[in-house]
């Protein structure tokens, strides 16, 4: 099983723009169980907010 907001999650922007490649989608995004503990998703799921440029291990992305 996939995260459930796997396609509308920020990071897909990330990805098309080059800023992160495709390997946090498949550790965390796609994993069979590892989306769960992807930080975003939990964020998301209390209804916090939470930076766009934030990665699943609690990281942030350098952006410009």
């Amino acid at each position: 099983m996939s995260c459930k907001w796997l396609d509308i999650c920020p990071m897909r922007r990330l990805e098309r723009e080059g800023i992160i490649d495709i390997s946090w989608r498949e550790k965390y995004c796609k994993s069979k169980e590892n989306w769960k503990n992807c930080d975003r998703y939990q964020m998301e799921e209390r209804g916090e907010r939470h930076s766009d440029y934030l990665l699943p291990d609690g990281s942030y992305v350098k952006h410009r």
